[in-house]
């Protein structure tokens, strides 16, 4: 079993700073918490590179369209090299006007954070791979239960 992160508590704030800003749909709030070289790898495979690109890409990106909105949990933070860490999450999505779940938009987010100095954390890169779990529907309507548990206490 790998040992905790030392900086578990600011590497866990990042992520949910990047759900808080993706649910504002605040292009500018989402990348502040980017490296100036950061990476995102959307959900649809679509590639925003370094912190301007990234603000203004999904200010364009709220502006033309609804998005869903995210609810994640964290599943690890650990250690990857001195300095770097990697978080890995699970989120689901409530389609533009839903209330609920759509299990179909179940993600698994993969976050490499880098320590720029003195315990300044920032997302390196961030990758939303489809959850889909073909095959293992208990595994996908395990994940949209935990994930209502998280709605009722929003």
């Amino acid at each position: 079993m790998t040992a905790a992160h030392p900086y578990d508590a600011q590497i866990r704030a990042l992520y949910t700073s990047f759900l808080d800003g993706w649910n504002r749909r605040s292009g500018a709030a989402v990348a502040a918490g980017f490296a100036d070289d950061g990476d995102i790898i959307g959900f649809d495979g679509s590639h925003h590179r370094g912190r301007l690109s990234i603000a203004a890409d999904l200010r364009q990106v709220f502006g033309s369209h609804q998005t869903p909105t995210y609810v994640g949990i964290v599943r690890s933070v650990r250690p990857l090299a001195p300095g770097v860490a990697l978080l890995l999450a699970h989120a689901g999505m409530i389609p533009p006007g839903g209330e609920d779940l759509d299990p179909a938009l179940h993600t698994v987010h993969t976050v490499v954070a880098v320590d720029e100095g003195g315990g300044r954390w920032r997302i390196s890169l961030l990758q939303a791979t489809p959850a889909a779990w073909h095959g293992r529907g208990d595994a996908r309507n395990a994940l949209t239960q935990e994930l209502h548990g998280l709605l009722a206490v929003r």
